[in-house]
């Protein structure tokens, strides 16, 4: 049987890490900040909160990359990425395409059909004093 790998997604200036599911032996190093039901969509609040730190994190250091597991690595980690690619400026269709060519499986039909719904609200798409798209953030 063949050891889970992790996925890393990187797109424009974001980078993220999904990593393997964790174990009894490895529970210890990951963390359970943003839970919600296992094949469900995310609530808006922990929306709000991932896409902030999302902000933060890649303005500070932009070459940074950001883990987000999950209990599979096919559900709920792909939406928060996927979530992230849709505020950074890919369409629906790219982003699932996308994220799925690299996590097979990943999304079920509930969240495919949040994602294809969601309405980016342009959290992601930083700007230079130019207003030019910029790898990073004037605050």
């Amino acid at each position: 049987m063949n050891s889970p790998v992790a996925v890393e997604v990187t797109y424009e200036n974001m980078r993220f890490l999904i990593p393997h599911n964790p174990t009894n032996a490895t529970l210890n190093k990951f963390i359970e900040d943003w839970p919600f039901d296992d094949g469900t969509p995310p609530p808006n609040h922990i929306v709000d909160d991932w896409l902030s730190l999302v902000k933060i994190k890649f303005c500070e250091e932009p070459s940074c990359c950001i883990a987000v597991h999950c209990v599979a690595g096919l559900g709920r980690a792909p939406v928060l990425v996927a979530l992230a690619l849709l505020e950074g400026r890919m369409k629906y269709e790219d982003a699932v395409q996308y994220i799925r060519q690299k996590q097979r499986g990943a999304f079920n039909s509930n969240q495919l059909l949040y994602l294809e719904k969601y309405h980016p609200k342009m959290r992601l798409r930083f700007k230079d004093s130019n207003g030019h798209r910029n790898n990073c953030c004037i605050q």
